[in-house]
């Protein structure tokens, strides 16, 4: 199971100008962190920093659209031996105040952990995505 592999996941709302990022720690379901980043190599190397600050340990990366918006980020991180996992295009909250970008983030991370994603899908987006294996401790 993929909660088994991880201490934490890293959600990431993509967008074309910024990405929002929420660190989420895999027992407590708790967000630990979040951060806006420049979608932009500079901006990609601080989402680096912050995982490594607020989500050192077995870790992943849960990227909605990894194909658009999410795919710079996606070749930094896999090209840096990180761990990338696409996440399908969430649903949105029609009401308002139900949508930030923040809260995306954390959908993000939260929804590679549930029922909807499950483990042999998730696999098979990870191998789509990266050929680097899950972290082992």
């Amino acid at each position: 199971m993929l909660a088994d592999q991880l201490d934490y996941i890293i959600g990431v709302d993509p967008h074309r100008d910024s990405h929002s990022l929420a660190v989420v720690q895999i027992v407590s379901g708790a967000v630990v962190f979040e951060s806006t980043i420049e979608a932009n190599s500079d901006g990609y190397a601080q989402a680096l920093k912050l995982a490594d600050a607020h989500g050192c340990g077995r870790r992943a990366f849960a990227v909605e659209g990894t194909g658009s918006f999410g795919a710079g980020l996606t070749r930094f991180l896999t090209g840096r031996g990180e761990w990338v996992l696409e996440v399908g295009r969430l649903r949105r909250e029609r009401r308002s105040g139900g949508k930030t970008d923040a809260l995306d983030a954390v959908r993000a991370a939260r929804s590679a952990l549930t029922a909807r994603a499950s483990p042999g899908a998730m696999a098979a987006a990870a191998r789509a995505v990266t050929t680097t294996e899950p972290p082992t401790d």
